[in-house]
């Protein structure tokens, strides 16, 4: 029995050992395929080895920037970081004190203590803390370095940045990130040209432990360079455009237009100097209430502007003399009649006469009996009002030349009807400027590539054609330089002092949903087309106001004027082009007249006689006959120029609010006050309050505020006076 059982336990163990040598054997035989062969289950070990301890890192590229034509960035990438937190317990870099980070992080970040600690003790593996940790700048990010706080991660990325705000933010339009993370050009030159902007990220590989740790002497090996976007220089001057942003902020806030639109071109070039409309918005936070450049994308009936091509159509084509006389007021076509702006006309004037007044009548004629119908729209067509420019920015539309009745014909040659751009206004009056060559407009100087500093892309300038000669240029300037001087002109508004301006004004209908025209004295595009200087112009300019709130004492030219004169002046001044000082005086010895004298007439029928005249009396005194003046009687003097009358009662002082130093000063020397001035420009406030008796030798104190300023000001002085009178004496 013994023996029995001695058996069985050898066998056994002799089963046990037989198996496991079998299955020694397998492992073995195993191990040897594997070292033989080098894989296992069909996969290469080292290739996966090597993946495990194989850690990528990628390097950033960089969108172009966006530069103006001296260099100054519009747009940029900059670089934004989130702060995240390893909480994975099984990762040795992970948070080592939740309570110490939270007390230590939460201020910087602005965030609760408790609920930061509440977010680094979840069960995840890496968190973040919301809009607190994200776009947190790069000071930021090295205050929360300086603590050392392990866990503490950063993640960087890029945001496009708007250094300037609204800023030509049509032209330069945005970028943003797409679903795959990448900046993409949504509007303006950000998108015409995403092909050279774009950017592409490269790469590179490290060895790293089974932790994911750089190894000490491991070398980084490059997958894929970096593909920096291409560097974009525009035609647009910054200084240029801050003068008209400015100016169109100032408009803005003054008048509530619906619209404002302006361009400033170089009439040699074509090229765009500055660009903007209202509404605008900020590319940083694209508040956009309007998607489209209207500069070049809104077509409308632009009104009078329109007389510049066709008079330069009548000029070239020999059919046009200035001295002629007609009959102004109305004009008959069919069925329809023309009329004036002011319904009534001016009598028997000069064709040139018409032209300085924008007679419609004028125009008619010039269309239908000196031209012909079909030879202007020869012309339209020579100016390119049937095609876009072709202007490098995206979105152009076109108008549309209204020609197939009688009447559209006629009214197209004062711009009625016919719808035009901004932007083909421009480039046909490049041809009125550049001695008849037009040039097509454009804001793209050159793409460069950043790395090799190579022009990729470059533009020149483009002649798109001639359609009037050089003499017939100049003519047209000479004769819209008179819009501008003559004392019937409708462009007096805009000129400018030391410079000579040659433009023409527009008050362009806008439809009705309803049919017809809107009416009511602000429902009109208000503009000038105007270029400077007259003789030779190195800047053109165009500025649209639509439907502004006006005072009852203002025309449509008040907030097209202020924008233009402004910008017009600071940038001629800033191109350095000297001011034309003995034509400006030339010009204006022609249009001065001898005053007569007035002394010992009523004073009410002196002061009518000098409306009559176009100047402005200043009624002193409550006498009945007119004992002195200033100017005198023979003095040269411009019509709109103030004239003092003193009476011969007691003598009151007028309220000095806007005037001039120099209209200030005529009162204080004909009253025989000591003057007093604090400030330049005009009158905002005066110590001798309006209507109060003076006597010769009182002291008369004058504060003055530049032009944009005095009005505001002499709000805020009536105000505080109001609120003192309100309160009443005190101690």
């Amino acid at each position: 029995m013994e023996a029995k059982k001695h058996r069985n336990t050898h066998r056994g163990a002799f089963i046990l050992f037989c198996v496991f040598s079998f299955a020694f054997f397998l492992l073995f035989a195993r191990f040897v395929q594997v070292q033989w062969t080098g894989k296992a289950e069909g996969e290469a070990l080292a290739e996966i080895a090597q993946q495990q301890h194989k850690q990528t890192r990628t390097i950033e590229a960089k969108r172009g920037t966006i530069f103006d034509r001296n260099g100054v960035i519009l747009a940029q990438d900059v670089p934004s970081y989130t702060v995240a937190a390893i909480v994975d317990p099984d990762d040795p870099r992970r948070v080592a004190d939740p309570e110490e980070t939270a007390e230590k992080l939460a201020p910087l970040l602005g965030m609760d203590v408790e609920q930061m600690e509440r977010i680094l003790t979840k069960k995840a593996k890496q968190v973040e803390f919301g809009s607190y940790g994200r776009n947190i700048s790069f000071e930021l990010k090295r205050k929360i370095e300086a603590l050392h706080l392990p866990g503490i991660i950063f993640t960087r990325d890029t945001a496009r940045f708007y250094p300037n705000g609204m800023f030509a933010s049509h032209v330069i339009g945005y970028a943003q990130k797409n679903a795959k993370n990448e900046m993409v050009g949504k509007m303006g030159v950000e998108k015409s040209l995403d092909r050279y902007l774009r950017d592409k990220d490269g790469y590179v590989s490290f060895a790293s432990d089974a932790k994911g740790f750089r190894l000490p002497e491991a070398r980084e090996r490059t997958i894929a360079k970096p593909d920096n976007g291409a560097n974009v220089y525009l035609t647009i001057d910054a200084k240029i455009q801050t003068f008209l942003e400015d100016a169109m902020n100032g408009v803005e806030k003054q008048y509530k237009p619906k619209k404002i639109i302006a361009i400033v071109a170089d009439p040699k070039t074509g090229k765009i100097l500055a660009m903007a409309t209202r509404p605008s918005f900020d590319p940083n936070k694209r508040d956009i209430a309007n998607f489209l450049n209207d500069a070049i994308s809104y077509p409308y009936e632009p009104g009078s502007t329109m007389k510049v091509f066709t008079l330069a159509a009548a000029i070239n084509e020999g059919v046009y003399n200035g001295n002629e006389t007609y009959r102004s007021g109305s004009y008959k076509v069919g069925p329809n009649t023309i009329r004036d702006h002011n319904d009534v006309g001016w009598g028997t004037i000069t064709f040139n006469e018409g032209v300085q007044r924008s007679s419609n009548v004028a125009f008619s004629i010039l269309v239908k009996e000196k031209l012909g119908e079909d030879r202007f729209l020869q012309y339209l067509h020579r100016f390119h009002f049937d095609q876009k420019t072709g202007i490098d920015l995206p979105n152009e539309a076109t108008g549309q030349i209204r020609y197939r009745y009688p009447i559209e014909r006629i009214t197209t040659g004062f711009g009625q009807g016919t719808s035009v751009t901004p932007i083909q206004q421009i480039q046909a009056a490049t041809a009125i400027a550049n001695d008849g060559k037009m040039m097509k407009p454009y804001v793209i100087e050159k793409v460069v590539d950043p790395d090799s500093g190579k022009v990729v892309l470059d533009h020149e300038p483009t002649v798109v054609g001639e359609p009037i000669t050089a003499e017939t240029a100049r003519k047209v300037r000479e004769i819209l330089e008179t819009v501008v001087t003559s004392e019937h002109g409708t462009g007096r508004p805009y000129q400018i002092d030391g410079y000579r301006v040659a433009g023409k004004t527009g008050t362009a209908q806008i439809p009705s949903a309803s049919g017809g025209y809107l009416t009511g004295r602000e429902n009109y595009i208000f503009s000038f087309l105007g270029m400077a200087p007259a003789d030779d112009p190195r800047l053109l300019m165009y500025v649209a106001v639509q439907q502004p709130r006006l005072d009852v004492t203002e025309t449509g030219a008040a907030p097209v004027s202020q924008i233009f004169t402004t910008v017009m002046k600071s940038s001629l001044q800033y191109l350095h082009i000297e001011p034309s000082k003995e034509k400006s005086v030339e010009t204006k010895l022609a249009a001065q007249r001898a005053l007569d004298s007035l002394v010992g007439e009523a004073a009410v029928t002196a002061a009518e006689q000098l409306k009559k005249n176009g100047y402005v009396p200043v009624v002193i005194g409550t006498g009945r006959y007119v004992e002195r003046q200033l100017p005198r009687g023979g003095d040269r003097l411009l019509p709109g120029e103030r004239v003092v009358l003193k009476t011969d009662g007691a003598a009151t002082m007028p309220d000095l609010r806007g005037f001039s130093l120099r209209d200030a000063m005529k009162v204080a020397h004909i009253l025989g006050l000591r003057p007093s001035t604090k400030g330049t420009g005009y009158v905002v406030s005066q110590n001798i309050r309006p209507g109060a008796r003076v006597r010769q030798g009182d002291y008369l104190i004058v504060e003055l505020a530049p032009p944009r300023q005095w009005e505001e000001m002499a709000a805020k002085k009536e105000q505080e006076a109001a609120e003192r009178k309100e309160a009443g004496p005190h101690e």
